[in-house]
């Protein structure tokens, strides 16, 4: 879908055994809806066992060609899966705002089913460059996703990852059902 408008509105894309209904991804939602850009947190297939081409597909079918207006916020096995979107597109493309939650592009130590997903993994080096607003954001005690991944991909996207204090991996079971750090990076 292509859009002409720079009106804004955001894409939330969910992680690996998540659903649009979970954490704080509808809260997110809501706090974006309330500033006037329409929000919407698509349901990717077979969520328990994800399938790379089937989740860009369905991230893609949202998120589209983005233009200044777009605002896209993944979290976690998301964030992979809205890169290899995002490093599918050809020609001209530029996006406005792009917040990652507990990013990566390297095999997690504690999830070895995700291996086949993450390897692969795009080169994300020139991302940035397509990006007005970027921000990687991750925990410091996150026992999924190791910080120095998160760091790793904010370092090779040219940008320093935002630390939360004890949030974990960012899920309801953490304690996070809200996520201020994510809603000042689309509205600050």
């Amino acid at each position: 879908m292509t859009h002409t408008s720079t009106e804004r509105r955001a894409a939330i894309i969910h992680g690996y055994g998540a659903t649009p209904d979970d954490h704080w991804f509808g809260w997110l939602a809501g706090q974006l809806e309330a500033e006037g850009i329409p929000a919407v947190v698509p349901a990717l297939p077979d969520t328990q066992a994800p399938d790379p081409d089937r989740w860009r597909h369905a991230a893609g079918a949202v998120v589209g060609t983005p233009d200044a207006g777009s605002v896209v916020v993944a979290h976690s096995l998301g964030c992979l899966t809205v890169l290899r979107h995002l490093c599918s597109l050809t020609g001209p493309w530029h996006l406005g705002t792009l917040v990652l939650v507990a990013g990566f592009v390297d095999r997690l130590p504690v999830l070895p089913e995700l291996d086949a997903y993450v390897d692969g993994a795009p080169d994300v080096t020139e991302l940035g460059k397509h990006v007005d607003r970027l921000t990687v954001i991750r925990s410091d005690d996150d026992p999924l996703v190791p910080a120095g991944h998160t760091d790793r991909l904010a370092g090779l996207l040219g940008t320093s990852a935002q630390v939360v204090p004890g949030a974990g991996h960012f899920l309801a079971s953490d304690g996070v059902t809200s996520l201020d750090a994510a809603r000042a990076a689309v509205l600050s």
